[in-house]
């Protein structure tokens, strides 16, 4: 039996295409971060630091640290300073982008689902931005965390690793207690959800999306809709999997 499932965020619990919606998130954090360091250069450092994140695999150091490490590196900025300046881009303007999304309606109820069957629910959405903007993701999904007690939010903070890695899963499944025979990975994207997480031995549910033609049908341990999915945890096949 599937005693904890990991939801992937974008695509999977709430309608995001990271195409159309990365573009408007860095055009309103390119606008704020225009205060303290020009704008190209901003975005240099920006993706140097996100993939200097999506490398780590230092148990020792947090994304977080890493990301802010190379920041400093790069921009001879104060990162704690630096830190507490965006963090206020993320309180204050960050929930512009709601409209850019859609929420998806069965969300709430496989959450719910979930829990009232007593797993280990995990938002395993890549660890690459701090805890306020991925809860501002879960209010638009209609899954807040003041509805739902979530056993692990993975956040820049408190992960070490990135998707793709496998370490990433690993490090997930040793912070809930569970075994990879007991987990079920759910996500839509094959590269970073299914691909490593059926590697190492977790299940997985491959979320279909029409418009994205890469997904191989044949690895996970099934696939289709968020609609499907809870259909199938109702009837009971989470019973099925991990005996």
């Amino acid at each position: 039996m599937i005693e904890a499932i990991l939801f992937d965020l974008d695509d999977t619990l709430l309608g995001n295409d990271i195409d159309k919606f990365i573009p408007h998130y860095f055009g309103l954090l390119g606008q704020y971060a225009a205060e303290r360091i020009e704008p190209q250069e901003f975005f240099q450092i920006l993706q140097i630091g996100t993939d200097a994140m999506i490398s780590n695999q230092d148990t020792a150091v947090s994304n977080r640290d890493v990301f802010w490490s190379t920041f400093e590196h790069l921009s001879n900025q104060d990162p704690a300073e630096m830190e507490s300046f965006f963090n206020i881009f993320y309180a204050t303007q960050f929930n512009q982008l709601e409209k850019f999304t859609t929420c998806l309606p069965t969300a709430n109820p496989l959450i719910k689902a979930c829990f009232a069957k007593g797993l280990k629910v995990v938002i395993a959405t890549n660890p690459l931005f701090p805890r306020s903007a991925i809860e501002a993701r879960l209010r638009w999904a209609q899954i807040p965390i003041t509805e739902f007690d979530y056993n692990l939010i993975t956040t820049y903070t408190n992960m070490h690793a990135a998707k793709p890695n496998q370490s990433y899963y690993l490090e997930i499944l040793d912070k809930i207690d569970c075994v990879l025979e007991k987990a079920l990975m759910v996500g839509d994207d094959w590269a970073n959800d299914i691909e490593p997480a059926t590697a190492i031995g977790l299940h997985t549910y491959g979320i279909e999306w029409p418009q994205k033609a890469n997904q191989d049908l044949s690895l996970p341990t099934a696939s289709g809709t968020l609609a499907a999915l809870y259909a199938r945890v109702q009837a009971g096949w989470l019973e099925s999997l991990g005996v």
